[in-house]
């Protein structure tokens, strides 16, 4: 199992989204701190209209909370209304993120989005894992990944790219390197990128954040370009040009995140739990790439399974959990017919 360990100085590209996340707790608390309980009162009022709860957590309480003790929080990031998009849309980013106060650090688990599971809370037996939330919402989404883990998750937070798209014009648009020249006629607007530096509006930036395909590094040069799109948003949000747009950004951040995190679990974390935010330890489920039925999926071994729910469950104080739930079961039938190192033979779902 690989493990990195870096500091926060050095951002890597599955920290995007935490850094928007915890942007909310960002204006809570160093806003108001310098310019005065209206603005405090503003942030709240939009972390309270991001309030959406859910059966399917293990809710923390208070007490535990104020004891800081070790809390995991599942961070989905979705297309639902970007780019003329009206369907409901994948959760195509998908992290398990473990906070452990004690030891300061946050652990964040990848999950690829073609990872094959069970899906949990309704009809549909088997799918990609970017699928659950499609079919049966958070809640879906949340018990799909707690059932392949064997993972409590306590939070959940979901983030769209629409609102990213507002985010950035709320801040005064973002200033990019771009890395290569380049136009993508897929988007809406076919905005071109010249290298070098550029400034780019919401628009720009989402188009900039979604590219893909002309992409040499492909997938992981998109998520560096995400990065890139958020470390600009957290630098502008903080400037003076920015305060006289404050109300605009945190109708912003309401329509781009939903969760289950109170304002006051949020102050909770924010002042009990900064110090994990230091040092990261990630990590990605590495699946087998196979052809099943037509389908490109991503085959996790049970090992790998079984040794990415032991690093979370440890993360979180509790013990060791021997998997069994419908990946080991279907890797169990195929022990014989499929190699998981280096994915030959045949994978058949029973």
């Amino acid at each position: 199992m690989e493990r990195r360990t870096r500091s926060r100085r050095e951002l890597t590209p599955h920290m995007m989204m935490w850094r928007l996340i915890w942007l909310t707790v960002i204006m809570a608390f160093v806003l108001v701190t310098g310019y005065g309980v209206r603005l405090y009162a503003q942030t709240e009022n939009a972390v309270k209209g991001t309030y959406q709860p859910t059966t399917k957590t293990t809710k923390v309480t208070k007490k535990n909370i104020e004891a800081t003790k070790p809390i995991s929080i599942l961070l989905m990031g979705t297309d639902t209304g970007a780019l003329g998009r009206t369907d409901k849309g994948r959760t195509d980013t998908m992290i398990v993120a473990t906070i452990n106060p004690k030891q300061k650090r946050t652990t964040m688990v990848s999950i690829p989005r073609d990872t094959y599971v069970q899906i949990q809370g309704g009809t549909v037996q088997g799918d990609k894992i970017n699928a659950a939330y499609t079919y049966n919402g958070t809640d879906g989404a949340i018990s799909t990944v707690s059932k392949l883990l064997a993972v409590p998750i306590n939070y959940y937070v979901l983030v769209n790219m629409t609102g990213l798209r507002k985010i950035v014009d709320a801040v005064g648009g973002v200033d990019v390197n771009v890395a290569f020249s380049w136009t993508d006629p897929q988007h809406v607007g076919n905005y071109q990128f010249t290298k070098g530096p550029m400034h780019l509006n919401g628009a720009q930036a989402l188009a900039y954040a979604r590219m893909r395909y002309l992409d040499p590094e492909g997938d992981y040069g998109r998520q560096k370009r995400q990065q890139e799109v958020i470390e600009g948003i957290v630098k502008n949000a903080l400037s003076a040009g920015t305060l006289s747009n404050y109300s605009t950004l945190m109708k912003s951040l309401s329509s781009a995140i939903q969760t289950n995190l109170t304002f006051d679990e949020i102050k909770s974390i924010a002042t009990g739990y900064s110090s994990s935010a230091k040092t990261f330890n990630q990590k990605t489920l590495k699946g087998t790439g196979a052809m099943v039925n037509g389908a490109s999926l991503q085959l996790p071994s049970t090992a790998e399974l079984q040794s990415v729910s032991d690093l979370l469950r440890g993360e979180l104080g509790l013990s060791k959990t021997t998997l069994n739930n419908y990946s080991t079961k279907e890797n169990a039938a195929n022990a014989n017919t499929f190699n998981f190192s280096t994915g030959a033979g045949t994978y058949t779902l029973y």
